[in-house]
């Protein structure tokens, strides 16, 4: 029979162990930050991929390798015997034959590299994507809900380099001398969809779970709609802007604010069907780029004004930086077109388009979860 213990015994001197402070949330933030960590690799990946894209296209450089082969593709020409076929099947394509005739290898291996950099940083940001995937899922630190948005990123990047090839293909059709305009609009807004995606993934992993669920009941449901208005005009200029793009249209009417001098373009509806207008007529698309910036501009300001009444000083903040990145890049649109678009003005004005994507998308988040502060305005 076990020994009776007397009730002024004293207890024993074992003690478990003390807790260890976020020991239950600590993989979880550490997995969380080095998610947040690769997620930022491939935001700057992306960002440069999408300059080289527009460079791209402002050398004439998108139709100079003429087939798609993703993986023997990867391996430029090695000989001169493989740069003699590159440059026979680009002399076969009718850019080359109304456009470029005469061109020499030399001359030929400039807008060459263009385009095999372009699809090469492509298979790095898959590789880098792949890559960090992989891991996450075999040592098993993903964040909990977050492989579902991770592998869309990597279905999205896959369905970007097919609608790449889409995009090619248009080009090498009989009578084109350049790619499709509507399809370049499609190329390039997935490339900002990605972007916008990789960024709202990056604000939500740079704070706890538990203090967004908590910041969210105190979110301005008005302000967020105000700046997703914003986002989604925004995002409606920049496919209108690839438009432009896609035929040349920044480089006429370098005149403003009227269009060889009346408010809107000569011959605005001179071609039949009209609609083929809104897609081929320069000064049509260019006088409707316009348009769009002016209203944005309006819409952006109203949003501004709304956003500086907050009571929350990093969300006034995100307002007036948004506000601030609006009125920059109708700026750098107006000298672009008065210098008829030459490739430093136009791929400037191409990245201060992702610049200010993130501002508003970052305005938008806090507006959608406002951090925590204290009585005097300062955040704790």
């Amino acid at each position: 029979m076990a020994e009776k213990r007397s009730i002024f015994e004293e207890v024993s001197e074992t003690r478990k162990p003390a807790a260890t402070p976020g020991g239950v949330t600590g993989g979880r933030v550490r997995g969380r930050r080095a998610l947040r960590i690769w997620l930022q690799a491939l935001f700057v990946l992306v960002v440069i991929m999408i300059a080289v894209g527009g460079l791209t296209r402002l050398t004439d450089s998108g139709l100079s390798i003429t087939e798609w082969a993703p993986i023997s593709g990867a391996v430029p020409p090695l000989s001169a015997e493989d740069w003699e076929a590159e440059f026979a099947a680009y002399r076969a394509i009718p850019e080359y034959q109304l456009q470029n005739r005469g061109m020499t290898l030399a001359e030929f291996k400039v807008i060459y590299w263009w385009e095999w950099g372009h699809r090469q940083l492509g298979r790095v940001i898959g590789l880098v994507w792949a890559l960090g995937f992989v891991g996450f899922l075999a040592f098993r630190a993903m964040p909990r809900g977050w492989t579902g948005r991770a592998a869309l990123l990597g279905g999205l990047g896959g369905l970007q380099g097919a609608i790449g090839w889409w995009m090619v293909s248009s080009g090498l059709a009989p009578g084109m001398l350049d790619v499709a305009s509507y399809r370049l609009a499609v190329h390039l807004g997935l490339a900002f969809l990605i972007l916008a995606l990789i960024a709202w993934y990056v604000l939500q992993l740079g704070r706890e779970e538990a203090e967004l669920m908590g910041a969210r009941r105190e979110g301005d449901r008005k302000l967020k709609g105000m700046a997703t208005g914003v986002l989604h005009l925004s995002v409606l200029q920049i496919l209108i802007g690839a438009l432009v793009a896609g035929i040349d249209a920044g480089r006429n009417y370098p005149d403003w604010p009227l269009m060889a001098g009346g408010f809107t373009p000569p011959g605005m509806w001179a071609l039949e069907p009209w609609w083929r207008n809104l897609f081929e007529n320069d000064g049509t698309v260019q006088f409707i780029h316009r348009m769009v910036g002016y209203v944005l501009l309006l819409v952006a300001a109203a949003a501004w004004l709304a956003g500086r009444r907050s009571a929350r000083t990093v969300t006034r903040g995100a307002f007036h930086a948004m506000m601030l990145m609006m009125v920059l890049q109708v700026a750098l649109g107006i000298v672009t077109v008065l210098y008829s678009a030459p490739w430093y003005f136009a791929i400037l004005h191409q990245f201060g388009a992702v610049v200010l994507i993130v501002l508003i998308l970052r305005a938008r988040f806090y507006a959608m979860y406002p951090m925590r502060q204290s009585v005097r305005g300062a955040a704790p």
